[in-house]
């Protein structure tokens, strides 16, 4: 089922969502769970699982019980229990590997404050009140953030969430300090007529909320997959070798990006077999000093104190025998010896990719040069004349 803001064809096939796919219905599957327990029958004398997750706008889920024994089934609408009224959300999944989510996110399902129970199947009644709720959420936002600017407040409205019996308006916003809303709490209920919940939230999870397409092309990974947020350092990058520029780190929150973390791990179990970089090589020549460091062949570069132009290229296993060297307070001749077996060729060798064909085989032939012809012709027609005048004096 979709919601009035997915626009169709002539065809009646969605086309896409106005919302950008936050309006939390079928058509926009923002955070879709493939259940790979659906299929699987319960051992004989278990009863099944009355938890039930459900989603809401910009992938808000909550659990809640199905103390109704209600067929429920991905993508039904339903309406919930809220703490004064109904919410109206989709159902996600069922069965037990809600068990197992509840479980790894530590909710107790007989904790009545934090599980509520599900009503009913939503109605035609429920949803026409909860959609024409959602037509009200983008003028209000606009109206909002003016309302905001003329109370000078360091805040940023980001979205508006109506609940879905039209009730109570929760507003999310962003601020970097704490910010005194009592008054525009008082100026949106004279506007809006409803009651207000305001929400702080982080500016992670504004972009998560938002959506958008980061540096990769992709679209963002909070905003599709990504449920809970990991703190990033700049020592991830530095792991990494990667530039410490905030402009190329940051991602469209303003924070350091979550891919940052992906493939620290890797890296991190690399780096073992590496010395530390402040480790010093003790040679009969010199002490050198690591410069560079290159994880994915294993290289390392030195270069002895006082000659700092100078790079010398060997391996992590050859540091580790001079430092092992060095612990036993031996030391070898040169980093020459060892740095000799991987200098490289730099002469480029270029081949035809092509084959034996020429690479402007399918261009126009261009037409012979015909003007060196024509002077040797005006030359020889000016001879023959002057020759005749001069036989015609004679």
């Amino acid at each position: 089922m979709a919601c009035n803001s997915c626009a169709t064809g002539k065809d009646g096939q969605p086309k896409g969502c106005k919302n950008n796919g936050t309006c939390g219905t079928d058509s926009c599957n923002k955070l879709t769970v493939f259940d790979w327990l659906a299929n699987m029958s319960l051992p004989n004398g278990q009863e099944p699982f009355i938890g039930v997750e459900v989603r809401y706008k910009n992938g808000r889920k909550q659990y809640y019980k199905n103390t109704e024994n209600l067929t429920l089934s991905i993508g039904d609408i339903v309406a919930t229990q809220a703490k004064s009224g109904h919410d109206v959300g989709m159902v996600t999944l069922t069965g037990e590997l809600v068990r197992v989510q509840m479980k790894r996110k530590k909710i107790n399902l007989e904790d009545s404050e934090n599980v509520l129970k599900i009503y009913r199947k939503a109605s035609q009644k429920d949803i026409d009140i909860w959609s024409s709720a959602r037509d009200k959420e983008e003028p209000m936002k606009v109206k909002a953030r003016q309302f905001a600017i003329d109370l000078n407040l360091k805040m940023k409205i980001s979205d508006i969430e109506y609940q879905g019996d039209g009730s109570k308006a929760t507003f999310y916003y962003t601020a970097e300090e704490r910010v005194d809303f009592r008054e525009l709490i008082k100026v949106f209920a004279r506007e809006f007529k409803t009651r207000i919940e305001m929400r702080q939230v982080g500016f992670r999870q504004e972009a998560a909320r938002l959506g958008g397409i980061g540096s990769c092309g992709r679209e963002l990974c909070c905003s599709t997959w990504l449920t809970d947020f990991r703190s990033v350092s700049t020592s991830a990058a530095r792991y990494q070798q990667l530039s410490l520029n905030p402009l190329k780190l940051a991602g469209q929150c303003g924070k350091l990006k979550c891919c940052l973390n992906y493939e620290l791990d890797a890296y991190l179990d690399a780096l073992k077999a590496f010395p530390k970089n402040d480790t010093k090589l003790y040679t009969e020549k010199g002490t050198a000093v690591c410069q560079k460091t290159d994880i994915f062949k294993g290289l390392m570069w030195y270069a002895y104190e006082g000659e700092w132009m100078n790079w010398h290229v060997i391996t992590t296993e050859q540091a580790n025998e001079i430092i092992a060297k060095n612990k036993k307070k031996e030391k070898v001749a040169s980093l020459e010896e060892y740095a000799a077996e991987h200098i490289q060729d730099t002469k480029a060798e270029f081949e035809n990719v092509v084959g034996q064909d020429s690479l402007t085989r399918f261009d126009n032939p261009k037409p012979k040069k015909k003007r060196k012809n024509n002077r040797n012709r005006n030359k020889n027609r000016n001879k023959n004349r002057n020759q005749k005048q001069n036989a015609k004096k004679n």
